[in-house]
């Protein structure tokens, strides 16, 4: 567990706001900082060379831990609530995947029958029916984002690594619409670009943006440091999501939290965007909502995640499933 990590960053205020609420938190990881860690947490690290010695050393420490131990979380790791659960569950340790993600392997159903509980942000956003599943919020740092205020006129911005489940192709196609009918847009794209799949995908996407002549109102950037990314909020006008079907974009949150309007097609995320007027479905409703944005409405998201999607409703939601 990392601060300065792109994608374990913001699992340090979720345990944080954990440890806030309990006597101790064990955390067992491939690798941790352990300064970065609250005072009552510490960690034990099951790195190993090789998924079998990684999985062993994973039981090994566990097996350790167990006794006196009230819950176990396994976060976004499916393959630690199936390891873990054969063990716990016996000693009346209850199990809380925590997941969210549109892709349901065969490893996730598996842990879905393991776990004692299932959380996600959204009832749309776990991949599987469940019986067990528990809508708690995404667990955002809302502290981290000041409120913004957005830049005039239709300065939009799509956060995240090139791919093409995040329909960037659609959002290029919207500006060229809405272009064509006398709006002034312009959208800036900022991603990495880590293998060679999301590599291709940008390629194909400058390739479309030059196709419709878009040169001057599209640009596609790369990755960002996480310490930019409000810089990115500062000057936009809005954020524009169009990840697929359950899909909960955790950058949708982050920018609400920063008061920034965001628009987004998953259905996921209508816990946070319902009745506003910013979801929509392919390019001709984007344009749509883009002509009657309402550039104040980021103030009411911001409330709404500071309501149900903070790190500390997150925490209360993960003790709620563990009947803590």
């Amino acid at each position: 567990l990392d601060r300065d990590h792109p994608v374990l960053a913001a699992t340090v205020p979720k345990l944080a706001a954990l440890a806030r609420r309990v006597d101790e938190v064990v955390v067992l990881a491939d690798g941790a900082v352990p300064e970065h860690l609250p005072p009552n947490a510490r960690a034990r690290r099951f790195a190993a060379p090789t998924k079998l010695g990684r999985g062993a050393r994973f039981l090994g420490a566990l097996a350790r831990e167990l006794r006196g131990a009230q819950a176990l979380v396994a976060h976004m790791c499916p393959i630690y609530a199936v390891l873990a659960a054969p063990l716990a569950r016996p000693l009346g340790v209850p199990v809380v995947l925590w997941f969210t993600h549109p892709r349901a392997s065969p490893t996730l159903r598996l842990a879905e029958r393991l776990a004692t509980a299932v959380t996600s942000v959204d009832e749309r956003s776990f991949p599987l029916p469940s019986r067990k599943l528990s809508a708690i919020g995404h667990g955002i740092d809302v502290a981290e984002f000041t409120c913004v205020e957005p830049t005039p006129g239709l300065r939009l911005l799509a956060l995240g690594r090139y791919g093409d489940v995040k329909g960037l192709d659609e959002i290029v196609r919207a500006v060229r619409l809405a272009v064509d009918r006398g709006l002034d847009v312009a959208l800036e794209v900022c991603g990495p670009t880590p293998d060679r799949a999301a590599a291709e995908s940008r390629r194909r996407l400058a390739g479309l943006v030059a196709e419709l002549g878009l040169e001057e109102r599209v640009t596609l950037a790369g990755g960002v440091p996480r310490a930019q990314v409000p810089r990115l909020f500062a000057r936009a006008s809005a954020l524009v999501s169009n990840t697929r079907a359950g899909s909960a974009d955790k950058v949708a949150f982050e920018a609400a939290s920063a008061c920034l309007p965001v628009l987004a097609s998953s259905p996921a995320l209508g816990g946070l965007l319902g009745g506003l007027g910013l979801t929509f479905h392919g390019p001709e409703e984007l344009v749509e909502r883009l002509a009657s944005l309402d550039l104040g409405v980021g103030r009411e998201l911001r409330r709404r995640v500071e309501r149900g999607h903070s790190v500390d409703s997150w925490a209360e939601g993960i003790l709620r499933a563990a009947c803590l």
